[in-house]
């Protein structure tokens, strides 16, 4: 790298292109590999961060360029012959020295087409080890996972990836952007690794960061960023791709009041605008009475519930 400088053959912006296309191509080999892409994408990500910071130290750096909470909005589900999720007998089982032991067992779930579920419970409950086998990030111990009346069993690594990449979204407490890229680079990499031009992904982001809006704060790096403006990125990240679904595990856990009040109200206005279905994990009880639905794990099984 030094001696490529030293010729004068590449510009600050011919390394960054190089890097972030070496971080695509990494990414796709390992969503080809492996079901759990997108958790190993997080320490990756974290590498190359690391690595950037180093390559700041010889002195190369890359050029850098709140509302109230809406009303639940109900749904009929009444009028939906099938469930757009459904699990049957969802069984998830860890191995813990000679013990066996089980978060859950013979866990049915349905949720229809447009509905806002909330998943509560106390900390060690299973939420997040439920949304993740919703998700398509773990394969369960026992039973099955239907989309409609596709079954995730059934699909290989690479297929459930791809599956993961084009019908989901994911929003997590900590938000896993890459800090030395900009707000808009961290929401073009699903479509990158998809495989649109850059051109493409550069203006699905432009729309997207303007939706939750950051259009004012697209060319900077995210962090540079404050907590509340970071995890509206994660928002324009989890719905650059268009999914169907959207998942989020704690979306206002690490905001504070008035941040997560707003996170929440842009949720909800997300949800409406991109007709998803979504499920969010929360501790939170005013986020949950704003769903349709709110389902309380406890003990290994799932109870209808009113917080």
């Amino acid at each position: 790298m030094d001696l490529l400088y030293c010729m004068g053959e590449f510009t600050h912006g011919n390394i960054r292109h190089l890097v972030v296309m070496g971080i695509i191509k990494g990414l796709r080999v390992i969503a080809a590999f492996s079901h759990s892409c997108n958790l190993i994408c997080v320490h990756l990500c974290a590498s190359v961060a690391n690595l950037l910071n180093r390559l700041k130290t010889f002195g190369h750096r890359f050029t850098r360029r709140d509302t109230d909470a809406s009303p639940p909005q109900s749904v009929n589900l009444s009028s939906v012959a099938r469930p757009a999720i459904r699990t049957e007998k969802l069984a998830k089982k860890y191995r813990s020295g000679q013990e066996i032991l089980t978060v859950f067992a013979d866990l049915n779930l349905e949720v229809h087409a447009g509905e806002r579920l909330a998943l509560v419970g106390e900390s060690g409950s299973g939420k997040s080890t439920l949304l993740h086998l919703l998700g398509g990030l773990d394969r369960p111990s026992d039973g099955k996972i239907y989309f409609g009346e596709r079954d995730l069993r059934a699909l290989s690594d690479t297929e459930l990836a791809e599956f993961r990449n084009r019908e989901l979204g994911f929003v997590w407490q900590i938000h896993y952007l890459l800090p030395e890229f900009t707000a808009a680079e961290n929401v073009m990499m699903p479509l990158l690794i998809r495989g649109a031009s850059e051109e493409e992904a550069a203006k699905v982001s432009k729309a997207r960061l303007d939706e939750v809006g950051l259009q004012a704060r697209a060319h900077h790096r995210a962090g540079e960023l404050s907590g509340g403006e970071q995890q509206r990125v994660v928002l324009a990240r989890a719905l650059a791709g268009n999914p169907k679904f959207l998942f989020a595990d704690e979306p206002t856990g690490n905001l504070d009041g008035r941040t997560g009040e707003m996170i929440q109200s842009l949720l909800a206005e997300l949800h409406r605008n991109h007709s998803l279905t979504s499920i969010y994990v929360t501790h939170n009880p005013a986020f949950a009475r704003s769903c349709d639905r709110v389902l309380k794990l406890e003990n290994g099984g799932l109870t209808k519930t009113y917080v």
